[in-house]
């Protein structure tokens, strides 16, 4: 499983650096809304921050393989650990499930609004999976792969929520500056709607945290238990 675990941190790593490094060479037309507006770079969309939260975490995971622990109840969590657990449950897993569904979604109903035809010849077929299809299968392997604790509910929400409405915020400084929505969908609802839609990503957001809250301590279960059952041997003694 130490191996294992090490050459999928690897991979993962590599897959998010070469998402990022492909979409960051590709020369969009400037006349290609929005994809060809200057202002923010590769930084407006949230599938790159989400691949640069994924190198961060992985990379930190390829630490705490080498020089830290992933043993149950290690006489002291190194920092690592306790940090990558957090990223995990904050940011990476739900960044990672939201990008993949909300990009795949809005394809299946319309590929204009989130990716069009004429990004074929400029778009290699690699890149867009390494960035909206491998990261749900890192996220999967790594859940049955590394034992790890989700941090208290309300903190791992906070810092959820706030990096949500802090790209939001982007979002809207983009379009005040630009006069363009960094994603078409926004551009064709109206005004009632796209808060409709906000308070929608923002919603799933949440419960894919939920969900990868139930679903690791679900794979975890007997490791859960026995990791309460010495916490609280060791408070009674």
């Amino acid at each position: 499983m130490a191996d294992l675990r090490v050459l999928l941190h690897l991979v993962a790593t590599l897959n998010s650096i070469f998402g990022l490094y492909g979409f960051s060479n590709i020369e969009f037309p400037s006349d290609l809304i929005p994809f060809g507006v200057k202002f923010g770079g590769i930084w407006k969309y949230l599938t790159i921050w989400n691949s640069a939260m994924q190198v961060i975490y992985f990379t930190l995971s390829l630490i705490n393989d080498l020089i830290g622990s992933n043993e149950l109840a290690p006489r002291r969590v190194p920092m690592t650990r306790k940090i990558k657990d957090y990223l995990f449950a904050a940011f990476v897993f739900p960044g990672a499930m939201l990008v993949a569904i909300t990009f795949w979604g809005i394809l299946a109903i319309d590929r204009e609004l989130i990716h069009p035809k004429v990004l074929e010849p400029i778009f290699p077929y690699w890149l867009n999976h390494a960035l909206h299809t491998n990261i749900v299968l890192f996220m999967l392997l790594e859940l049955y792969t590394s034992f790890r604790q989700y941090p208290s509910r309300k903190s791992g929400l906070a810092g959820l929520l706030t990096f949500g409405i802090g790209y939001l915020t982007w979002l809207h400084v983009i379009h005040n500056h630009s006069g363009v929505w960094v994603y078409s969908v926004i551009e064709v609802l109206a005004m009632p709607l796209r808060f409709v839609f906000f308070a929608f990503i923002i919603g799933l957001s949440i419960g894919l945290y939920l969900f990868g809250e139930l679903f690791n301590n679900s794979v975890w279960v007997r490791e859960m238990w026995t990791l309460r059952s010495a916490t609280r041997k060791s408070k009674l003694t």
